[in-house]
């Protein structure tokens, strides 16, 4: 499959979409066995590609390879597990109760693909957010066109090549390409649009969708809050936090965003943060930019974005705790931590989206669920602590996508978990089970048996009509 280029008047993204059209009545006859050898090879694939995938993603942004491993390999060869495992029972009709007013009859759900679907990857998780949602759309059935990033060029060319392999273009295509060939992708009349990115973006995608009253699946993001309790155990918790928030760069949709703790165990908190950033990344500041365990920001615009975000919050009164060391070549900025952070602050006006962590307190827990609440709902929300209470109150006084306790961002991880947000965080979710329904269409299907109890009430209606239902209402409403 040769990669689409920038070109507007290219007429191959329509004839794709055409061929894809055309072969998915075959797709979707397809049985269980059938798609899970069609998941097979691709393991097979990825497998057999590890290496180039490491190396594609260290072109694009230096990412390391243990992270490579981890975050996009191992996550997705997870998926592909799952649904080879599950798939068998995942297609099977779902049967399901049918009440006595319809006695007589039985009822099922019968799942069955969307039909042609677009799937729009994002550049941070470049790899696995384009094959994670595949996996589920070609265990449901569809026909799939994928746009992975153009900001990640080299794992855009290597998923190209890699898909290419696997499937025919019929089934499974890729278009590579800028915002032109997004927006003519987005032109076309597709069953379902799965994207992951920005909430602007996502809102771009949904009012394209519903010019085709097509479904959708958003995975957007947000300002995803940890909230500390005076009960957690702080060497524990900031390593957690450490990891989870500059794993990848800080460029984690689902990273936290800011911290709340209270007051009074704030500056023991920063001296955790402090070692366990020296555990992981270096003691100094050029042990730090020199460790092959940072991945780097992934474009001059971004670095720039984040370098004015923590100028402007320095200028307004928040303290650099750890770090604030950066290379504009690079494309660096060290590990960060903030402190004196105010709510209006720059770093709190929107997603951060890099390794710069903000501190803000609190007095008591019962000023925590306002701060969170008073915002957009999140697309994860990190609870530390011991205290059972404590960890009930937040997640009944609060909402997002997902909640992890005691941890951050493995919840992503279990396949058996749906993952998604709620509102401007996203819509609608996936990851196993919950991916295979998301791309599916649950049909319901009633057959009725020779017993017909309805034909009591059938006109002419009279007396005799009217009893019969006033019994049935009596009797089984």
């Amino acid at each position: 499959m040769a990669t689409l280029p920038l070109r507007a008047d290219d007429p191959r993204i329509e004839q794709i979409f055409r061929k894809q059209r055309a072969k998915q009545a075959a797709v979707k006859r397809t049985t269980a066995t059938e798609r899970i050898a069609k998941l097979e090879r691709l393991r097979a694939a990825i497998i057999e590609r590890e290496a180039a995938i490491r190396n594609a993603m260290f072109k694009d942004f230096r990412k390391p390879a243990t992270e490579v491993d981890l975050t996009e390999v191992y996550a997705s060869l997870v998926e592909i597990k799952d649904a080879i495992r599950s798939l068998h029972k995942w297609m099977k009709p779902q049967r399901v109760g049918t009440p006595m007013s319809l006695f007589g009859t039985r009822s099922w759900i019968h799942h069955e693909p969307r039909g042609v679907v677009l799937i729009i990857g994002p550049w941070n998780y470049p790899f696995q957010l384009v094959i994670a949602p595949l996996v589920a759309a070609i265990a449901a059935g569809n026909c799939v066109i994928c746009k992975p990033s153009e900001l990640t060029e080299h794992t855009s060319a290597l998923l190209t090549e890699l898909l290419g392999k696997v499937f025919p273009e019929d089934e499974v295509a890729v278009v590579e390409g800028g915002p032109a060939e997004t927006q003519r992708l987005l032109a076309l009349p597709f069953d379902h649009f799965f994207f992951t990115g920005s909430t602007r973006v996502g809102r771009i995608v949904a009012e394209a969708a519903a010019k085709h009253l097509a479904s959708t699946t958003l995975e957007l993001g947000g300002k995803s809050p940890a909230v500390v309790d005076d009960s957690a155990d702080l060497a524990s918790t900031a390593n957690r936090l450490v990891w989870g928030k500059f794993v990848n760069g800080g460029q984690t949709c689902i990273a936290p965003d800011y911290v709340l703790v209270s007051e009074q165990r704030q500056a023991a908190l920063v001296d955790e943060l402090r070692r366990a950033i020296a555990a992981m990344y270096g003691a100094t500041e050029d042990d730090r930019r020199n460790s092959p365990d940072l991945c780097r920001v992934i474009n001059t615009r971004n670095f720039d974005r984040l370098m004015k975000m923590l100028d402007d919050s320095v200028s307004q009164g928040a303290k650099i705790e750890i770090g604030g060391g950066s290379d504009a070549q690079e494309r660096y900025i060290a590990p960060t931590v903030l402190t004196n952070v105010a709510p209006g602050s720059a770093v709190m006006a929107e997603e951060i989206f890099g390794p710069i962590l903000p501190i803000l307190t609190y007095k008591k827990l019962a000023d925590v669920a306002p701060q969170i609440t008073a915002r957009d709902k999140p697309l994860a929300l990190y609870v530390f602590a011991e205290d059972q209470a404590v960890i009930d109150s937040i997640v009944a006084d609060t909402t997002a996508g997902g909640t992890c306790i005691n941890n951050a961002v493995i919840h992503f991880a279990n396949p058996n978990l749906p993952f998604g947000g709620i509102g401007p965080s996203g819509s609608g979710s996936y990851h196993g089970h919950y991916g295979f329904r998301a791309f599916s269409h649950e049909r319901a299907v009633l057959r009725q048996g020779r017993i017909d109890v309805l034909k009591s009430v059938y006109p002419p209606y009279g007396p005799k009509v009217s009893k019969m239902i006033k019994w049935m209402f009596k009797l089984f409403a």
